[in-house]
């Protein structure tokens, strides 16, 4: 693949893998984007398994607009991946996973679920935006995520999964796996589980921002 070094190439088929194998997606569910440098990107391609990603499933792509510079197809959901890494510099990382219990969740018809069951949701995570259903790879559907993304770091989609952006592989993986296990604890829990105090929330969340900006 012309203008990217094999060692970037190695670790996104890897990070692609160890995705996988933590049951983060399943089969050519999910797929994952990298930031290569100002207007371009590396996505996994069309239909791919990320399991058994490889130099033959990786695309390279514009930020600017999704086009394909190398590589075969990429993603159908290539536009939200593109607009997401466009409008949020600070994330380099973007992840779209369907895991059992949180796409569970993003199956319910309820609209105000409380995921503040574990610290690590408020402190790591933060608020988790939650958009209609709409086709997937369609431009509604990119317009939706890109406009939650942009003051959220996790988008949850109606009956079809989570969107998460993050700054490396390990932060896009934390956030997931922390999500799925917040998620199997609701439903499990039902009725009788309690939520963090709101009060203790607030202190999470802005130790989050704290941390952020370096303090």
């Amino acid at each position: 693949m012309k203008n990217v070094q094999d060692n970037i190439l190695n670790a996104f088929i890897q990070a692609c893998r160890d995705m996988a194998e933590r049951g983060l997606v399943r089969c050519s569910s999910g797929n994952l984007s990298l930031r290569l440098d100002n207007d371009r990107l590396l996505a996994t391609s069309s239909r791919s398994w990320l399991e058994s990603a490889s130099m033959k499933t990786v695309s390279v792509c514009h930020i600017s607009d999704g086009a394909l510079l190398d590589g075969p197809k990429p993603t159908v959901e290539i536009e939200f991946h593109a607009e997401i890494l466009k409008t949020r510099p600070d994330m380099n990382v973007v992840l779209h996973f369907q895991t059992p219990y949180a796409t569970t969740l993003a199956c319910r018809n309820q609209d105000d679920i409380n995921y503040f069951v574990i610290p690590e949701i408020p402190f790591y995570i933060g608020n988790v935006a939650r958009v209609p259903y709409l086709t997937p790879g369609s431009k509604e559907l990119a317009e939706a995520v890109t406009n939650a993304m942009q003051d959220h770091d996790m988008v949850v989609m109606q009956n079809h999964g989570i969107v998460t952006a993050s700054t490396d592989y390990a932060h896009a993986i934390q956030n997931a796996e922390f999500f799925e296990l917040a998620c199997e604890i609701i439903v499990h829990g039902g009725d009788t589980l309690k939520p963090i105090p709101e009060n203790d929330v607030k202190t999470l969340l802005e130790l989050r921002q704290a941390a952020a900006r370096g303090v």
